[in-house]
């Protein structure tokens, strides 16, 4: 069993490594400049006046409206986030391997098992951070400048920490064997091309199309990106939104940026065994290659 001391002290060394790196840097200011955008944005919305001289829209309106542009808005949270997860991630392990960095890091007794997770553990930590940080400060923003807080704020967040945390991931088992460039390519790659079968799926729903319904049931179970972002969009819809989705039958299934259901216990269920399949398989390996 891996010890906790060795796991806590490379999940520091991978903070701190991550935190000296530009692109984080670069993250955190966009990020903040975004925020400041979209606050203006909701501002404008509030207090613009329309033809009659009153509001632009009305309070019930101005609030489906905010929803709607906050789907959007953490949409491009999301693909930051997993932008920022896979690219720190990258070169986590393979540039250890390439500089011989890892033969000092595995000094006996340190085993090779606490290396991975302890990387995973504080990559993991960046992405809850960073998640959980611009959650935060844009709902702030929402609700300051509209008055309109989603639903469920607190699984919105999990949701798109999740996301950040399955590329994370993916992409640390592709650096026990690939250069970091490519293992920073296969999971863009592979991150966009769920969400397109996550579409894909929604169309089939919709027009009762047992091949594209398949397709995205096996999208989401390879990579389950986009069954949490479902989730994201569900938790941030008000029940009025819900019930016109639910009204207007399977149309409704089809659009990228609208859920009518939270997901399935059974897809929770299968995101963790998803979970625990890849770091026994990152650990599994990292152990068989040769150093």
């Amino acid at each position: 069993m891996p010890e906790l001391a060795p796991l806590l002290t490379f999940a520091r060394l991978t903070i701190w490594e991550a935190s000296r790196r530009k692109l984080l840097i670069a993250v955190v200011v966009l990020t903040v400049v975004v925020i400041a955008v979209t606050g203006w944005v909701f501002t404008q919305l509030r207090y613009q006046n329309g033809p009659s001289g009153g509001p632009l829209v009305g309070e019930v309106q101005l609030r489906l409206l905010a929803s709607q542009l906050l789907i959007f808005t953490v949409f491009l949270f999301a693909g930051v986030l997993s932008l920022m997860a896979v690219l720190v991630a990258a070169p986590s392990i393979s540039a250890d391997v390439e500089s011989n960095l890892v033969l000092a890091m595995l000094a006996r007794p340190v085993r090779r098992s606490e290396l991975v997770l302890g990387k995973w553990l504080g990559l993991a930590a960046l992405v809850v951070m960073y998640a959980t940080g611009a959650g935060v400060l844009e709902l702030l923003v929402v609700d300051w400048a509209t008055g309109y807080v989603p639903p469920q704020p607190v699984q919105l967040v999990v949701y798109v920490a999740a996301m950040g945390l399955v590329l994370v991931t993916l992409t640390l088992l592709l650096s026990t064997r690939l250069a970091g460039m490519t293992a920073a390519i296969i999971p863009l790659i592979a991150y966009f091309m769920g969400w397109v079968g996550g579409i894909l799926g929604g169309i089939g729903h919709a027009l009762g199309i047992q091949a594209l319904s398949t397709t995205g049931v096996i999208s989401q179970l390879l990579l389950p990106t986009d069954g949490l972002w479902r989730g994201a969009i569900y938790s941030m819809e008000p029940a009025a939104v819900i019930a016109g989705l639910r009204a207007a039958g399977t149309v409704g299934a089809a659009n990228p940026f609208a859920a009518t259901d939270g997901p399935a216990p059974a897809f929770l269920a299968w995101t963790v065994v998803w979970f625990a399949a890849m770091v026994a398989l990152t650990l599994w390996s990292f152990r068989r290659r040769e150093i």
